[in-house]
């Protein structure tokens, strides 16, 4: 039975089944957060120590500027309304990305961040303007700079999952085959699902069935 102390998530799906369902592509991305809970819950009862939720890409500017502004507004309420709760689960928040956001949101993620910092039963990634490819051309740069010798090590230390074991698995629901420049040098070994649900449809039951059927996975990492 394979250990499962990572899994990573790009939460996929949220406009569409908000127009689906509720006319709105806003009312989608709301519907999520309580998916978020939910997986977030479910994560912990499986003692799985880090979970990495893929919430907003480098890419996602390109949404219409009233979209984008509802989705931080979003995150604002639910780092005002629901740190406290996190800290008091000991779950650890840490943002993985650019933080180049309003002053309000900076600082949420911030103070957010400090608080939970010592927690450890679950440790939360939350990738917010965050590109994989920004993410290693800045690991080189860094390398050049210090004029460290190039090797997948000294890359792993500048990258900004230093410190964080690379997914053992990913899940991208939506029913989108694709990565979307997400972690790509952290997945070269990680177990794919690919769901069909969208994201707010996501539930409990099949990120159970997932684990189940990621924990009986022969994994051979390039041995027979």
């Amino acid at each position: 039975m394979n250990p499962l102390n990572h899994v990573a998530i790009i939460m996929d799906g949220n406009g569409r089944w908000g127009l689906k369902y509720r006319n709105s592509r806003n009312a989608g991305h709301k519907a999520g957060l309580d998916t978020v809970e939910t997986i977030i819950k479910t994560t912990i009862e499986n003692k799985i120590k880090f979970l990495t939720l893929f919430a907003f890409s480098t890419e996602n500017w390109k949404r219409p500027k009233k979209e984008v502004n509802y989705l931080f507004n979003l995150l604002e309420n639910f780092l005002v309304n629901k740190i406290e709760d996190l800290h008091k689960q000991n779950i650890k928040l840490k943002v993985l990305g650019s933080k180049k956001f309003s002053p309000k949101l900076n600082k949420l993620l911030n103070n957010s961040e400090k608080k939970t910092f010592k927690n450890n039963k679950l440790q939360i990634n939350l990738a917010l303007n965050y590109g994989s490819k920004s993410e290693l051309i800045s690991a080189f740069k860094r390398l050049k700079k210090n004029k460290s010798i190039i090797s997948e090590k000294n890359l792993e230390k500048n990258l900004q999952t230093q410190n964080i074991p690379d997914p053992d698995l990913l899940i991208r629901t939506g029913n989108t085959k694709r990565l979307s420049n997400f972690l790509l040098w952290q997945l070269a070994y990680s177990e794919i699902f690919f769901e069909k649900k969208l994201w707010p449809a996501f539930n409990k039951k099949d990120y159970k069935r997932i684990i189940r059927e990621f924990r009986n996975i022969k994994r051979n990492f390039g041995k027979i």
